[in-house]
């Protein structure tokens, strides 16, 4: 019987990875509440409510148990439903971003790298009205161990999905939503550490072992595990490696 993985939306741009994942999976790879092509409701972008958007995704697919595959803001999704969904998850894995509120949360909002965590509303979405291609290349440039690893057809493709109307507000809605998140989590943390198996990937030029550090402060069973040559983008800067790391530890018994 098919195993049924939730990944994020990076995973699938690992097409031959993917179809690996497929031979024991069923992948179900949704875009998170208002990112991509789903909906960009004006509320709801509290991590708690957005992994009730993903049991709902489950739900529909009649997918009870999951392995979850999380990326960047996809981790603190994840986390999310792997605590208040714990007989649904049977793996969780975490890959290079934090969980707010949780583990060394405080350090990490300190460095300068991170001013976009604190930065959205009315003004600076006028602000990058039109501008969104400059706006995000300085992520994909800056966090990525080698930009060129970003190619043009990816950027263009990302710039265009965030031109979208009510898209960028979506997006800065996530990162406003982080100090609920924090509250959130810390709620769920003092009813205990998730007990499933997890493991936390880090790139080597960015979060590296400091993700495995973030995850053991949420669980207990914890695999941690740093891919060389890569910054914050795993998967497009070394799929391989990111991929190869992800299957040995969901076919783990």
């Amino acid at each position: 019987m098919l195993r049924s993985l939730i990944a994020g939306a990076a995973i699938a741009l690992a097409a031959p990875a993917l179809a690996d994942v497929q031979r024991n999976h069923r992948v179900i790879v949704p875009d998170l509440r208002g990112m991509g092509l789903s909906e960009k409701p004006a509320t709801g972008y509290d991590k708690k409510n957005e992994a009730k958007d993903i049991a709902g995704v489950l739900d529909a697919l009649k997918a009870e148990k999951v392995d979850v595959v999380a990326h960047d803001i996809g981790n603190m999704v994840g986390y999310q439903f792997a605590a208040q969904y714990p007989s649904r998850t049977t793996k969780l894995v975490l890959m290079d971003a934090p969980l707010p509120g949780i583990g060394p949360w405080e350090e990490i909002l300190k460095n300068p790298l991170l001013w976009h965590f604190r930065f959205g509303g009315p003004d600076m979405e006028r602000l990058v009205a039109g501008r969104e291609r400059i706006y995000l290349d300085r992520f994909w440039n800056e966090f990525s161990a080698d930009p060129k690893k970003w190619d043009e057809a990816s950027r263009e493709h990302y710039a265009k999905l965030y031109a979208q109307p009510g898209a960028m507000r979506a997006g800065f809605a996530q990162f406003a939503a982080f100090d609920q998140d924090a509250t959130d989590n810390q709620a769920l943390l003092k009813q205990g550490k998730l007990g499933m198996p997890v493991l936390a990937v880090g790139g080597e030029k960015s979060f590296g072992p400091t993700m495995a550090v973030v995850a053991s402060a949420a669980a207990e069973n914890v695999t941690g595990v740093v891919i060389p040559a890569s910054g914050h983008w795993l998967i497009e800067e070394q799929p391989g490696a990111t991929v190869k790391a992800i299957r040995s530890f969901l076919d783990a018994e």
